[in-house]
């Protein structure tokens, strides 16, 4: 577009007074507005714009190729009254009915998970949404067995492995763990305690737990149910000179746990129940000690390094450190999973609280009918950026999924580092947002929202260990900002960016130059629903954190060490993964919205995206003005501009939750149905 027709000539600082006043009309539609009106009424006094939202087509867009895959989820469990998980249900019953969940779903609904994960990912991250959404435990139930225990016999071992064990996990007969984290070690696996030593007599690996900060805990599938389990281990062989030993870093055994026929658990392994949890109580959690449990050569899942009968270790990888980065690239789908399905999450939170602000009424002008609250401004506020906020999760997740598809397919190794830090970053980013999401959606369904039926009590509490899980988030967008700063140093020595990072190579040098003055003031809406100036300024903000936190570690390398350095930074750092991270959610959105075939669709999405982005830049707005990024009135037309966003995005909010196509059935909150809300409701409680 041509920005001197929206704001005069490109030497002028300021718009004609003409055009202040038009653009007055354009974001402040109260204002010219009789205050009397109710806001029934102004809705259609005030939209200019106004959108026609096809919900189905929308829908279709949304969810795609995938969509009969998830209904087939959804009218499997809607048949299946027996398997619905009640309102109150105990730790043991809840363990119990979420086995039977997924027994029900393999083997009488025809739906076979594991074969997706490896044929299909896009399939599976489907499947796993639409599980999630009936019961989060059975989700994750469904994502221990398939994504974790599966995927590591399959993604770390060899031909054996996939023969020996791929039906059996397929159709549940093994059900199994995945033994990482460990009472003192979590997010730093090289750490971790547990050892597998070789003995060349028996041909034997022997699992041993040296202490108690060594002991498995927080095993998914292990208090109950698990036969089996992954169990990540220091691999110790023996050397024939002074040492004795050497340790070969970090390796995954397959180690049985339980005997096979009568379920008793083996000579000595010990098994502990972790006890009730905050949330996702399906899930049987246990911690996992061993005593000197041997187990065949064979065990040891051999893609990244073997060992032969007389005890010599081979890799086609030449470090510890390359085999555990192997190791660890090949166990990314879980974050890639977890994001996903945290969008998932937020769809049923924005969906409930939305069609309930809809619904309940609440004060009004004087002698005039209640209106409903999502008419009040600061509901907007509350609720309208967060709707948006889905939608862009959405494609962002879906562009996650499309690249690890395309990585697990060609194993190339830039993309597998790029899925590495995207996935960490996405994960990281969507988990925290949701988690803040659903207790603001609480608040806005009022005491409702407190009513256990209401749901958000459960999807909060089950929902809160995403934060935490498959990656501590803290520790996950510092991998982010340490893959910036790395690709960062790569620019200046000439090497190669990163697909996902490609932006700083291309233009990098333009968002680090000194801001425009003019372009600083530019204030028509045009300009500020511009892709490029939105896309700009986000990426523009990255650029300079990215460059001020490289300029930093190197001045604090040099009297503190590089940890010490990195310590110092690290709230920086923090901030620069999330601000990266922003940047590529918001880009993923400009082009899913330019490429909707529908006209009327496109629309929509084009009106979510920009609220979405000028609401971000807006809660950001001192750091734009701090480097004068933004002159003060350009900074007060994007305060404006968003609330008349939020408020257009109002008038089409009901269209836009249905888009997410959850059916009654699924959503379950009596006062999120799609019509008799409150019969619904009423009925519940007795009446």
């Amino acid at each position: 577009m041509d920005h001197n027709q929206t704001t005069g000539a490109a030497g002028e600082s300021y718009p004609s007074t003409r055009r202040i006043q038009r653009l007055s009309g354009h974001l402040s539609p109260s204002e010219h507005v009789h205050p009397s009106i109710p806001p029934q009424l102004r809705l259609q006094a005030c939209a200019r714009v106004n959108l026609e939202v096809d919900t189905e087509k929308l829908s279709v867009y949304m969810r795609g190729k995938h969509r009969e895959l998830q209904d087939k989820v959804y009218e499997y469990f809607n048949s299946k009254p027996e398997l619905q998980t009640p309102l109150e249900i105990s730790k043991d019953d809840h363990r119990e009915l979420c086995m039977r969940q997924l027994l029900g779903l393999v083997r009488e609904g025809g739906i076979r998970p594991f074969r997706h994960v490896f044929d299909d990912p896009g399939k599976y991250f489907a499947l796993l949404e639409a599980i999630g959404s009936v019961d989060m435990s059975l989700g994750i139930k469904m994502g221990v067995q398939y994504s974790l225990w599966g995927g590591s016999v399959i993604n770390l071992g060899t031909k054996r492995h996939r023969d020996k064990y791929f039906d059996a996990i397929d159709s549940v007969e093994y059900p199994g763990c995945f033994a990482m984290t460990e009472l003192h070690h979590g997010s730093n696996v090289q750490g971790l305690q547990t050892v597998a030593k070789f003995d060349p007599l028996t041909d034997e690996f022997v699992i041993d737990t040296p202490n108690d900060g060594a002991i498995k805990w927080w095993i998914g599938n292990a208090a109950v149910h698990g036969k089996f389990a992954t169990v990540f281990a220091r691999l110790i062989l023996p050397t024939h000179d002074a040492r004795g030993t050497t340790d070969m870093g970090v390796h995954a055994f397959i180690v049985p746990i339980r005997d096979m026929k009568t379920h008793q658990t083996l000579p000595g392994i010990e098994i502990q129940d972790c006890g009730h949890k905050i949330g996702l109580n399906g899930v049987d959690n246990g911690a996992l000690r061993f005593c000197s449990v041997r187990i065949p050569r064979e065990n040891l899942l051999n893609r990244f390094g073997d060992v032969s009968r007389d005890g010599k270790y081979t890799s086609s990888l030449p470090t510890i450190n390359k085999r555990f980065a192997a190791t660890l690239g090949e166990l990314v789908g879980g974050r890639v999973g977890l994001a996903y399905s945290s969008v998932g999450v937020l769809k049923i939170a924005v969906t409930v609280a939305i069609r309930y602000s809809l619904l309940r009424q609440q004060f009004g002008p004087p002698k005039q009918p209640e209106v409903s609250i999502l008419d009040y401004q600061s509901h907007q506020h509350k609720l309208m950026p967060m709707l948006a906020s889905t939608y862009a999760f959405h494609f962002a997740t879906l562009h996650l999924v499309e690249k690890y598809s395309e990585m697990k397919k060609t194993h190339d190794d830039q993309l597998v580092s790029d899925v590495h830090a995207l996935s960490a970053g996405l994960k990281a980013y969507i988990t925290s947002y949701t988690a803040k999401s659903l207790s603001a959606c609480r608040e806005a369904c009022g005491g409702h929202g407190y009513a256990a039926v209401n749901r958000f009590g459960s999807l909060r509490n089950d929902h809160d260990i995403f934060q935490t899980f498959e990656g501590d988030n803290t520790v996950l967008l510092q991998q982010v900002a340490a893959d910036l700063l790395k690709q960062y140093k790569e620019k200046f020595q000439g090497g190669t960016l990163a697909v996902t990072w490609n932006y700083l190579r291309e233009s990098m040098n333009t968002y680090l130059s000194q801001p425009n003055p003019v372009t600083a003031r530019w204030e028509g809406e045009d300009h500020l629903r511009d892709p490029k100036f939105q896309l700009d300024a986000f990426r523009y903000r990255t650029s300079r954190l990215l460059q001020s936190a490289a300029v930093r570690l190197k001045k604090h390398t040099k009297t503190l060490g590089s940890f010490g350095a990195w310590n110092r930074c690290l709230n920086h750092l923090l901030t620069l993964g999330e601000t990266h991270i922003e940047s590529v959610i918001l880009a993923k959105f400009i082009e899913a919205v330019q490429r909707c075939p529908d006209p009327s669709t496109q629309a929509a999405l084009k009106l979510v995206c920009d609220l979405y982005a000028l609401e971000r830049i807006w809660k950001d707005i001192g750091t734009y003005r701090n480097v004068d990024y933004m002159a003060p009135n350009k900074a007060k037309a994007i305060h404006k501009l968003t609330e008349y966003l939020s408020f257009l995005v109002r008038n089409v909010a009901r269209e836009l939750v249905d888009a997410f196509d959850l059916p009654d059935h699924v959503t379950r909150a009596p006062i999120a149905m799609k019509s008799d809300a409150y019969s619904h409701y009423t009925q519940y409680v007795g009446f």
